[in-house]
């Protein structure tokens, strides 16, 4: 399950933190957030950012019939 949690400290920093994605599909998540937010001042990733996403789909494998 994916996730996303805002912490606030009381300077008023912005912590977002995400959980249950792998590789940089966390930058498209919260892409929008931080614009809304101002824009990010520093990231930290997580193990998770680097391990590859799990492909969803179909391998095909298509001959040449000439």
């Amino acid at each position: 399950m994916e996730e996303i949690k805002v912490t606030i400290d009381a300077e008023g920093n912005v912590k977002v933190t995400v959980f249950g994605v792998k590789g940089g599909k966390c930058l498209e998540l919260t892409k929008e957030l931080e614009q809304l937010l101002g824009g990010t001042v520093e990231r930290e990733f997580t193990s998770e950012y680097y391990t590859q996403a799990e492909a969803v789909g179909q391998k095909l494998n298509i001959k040449d019939r000439s």
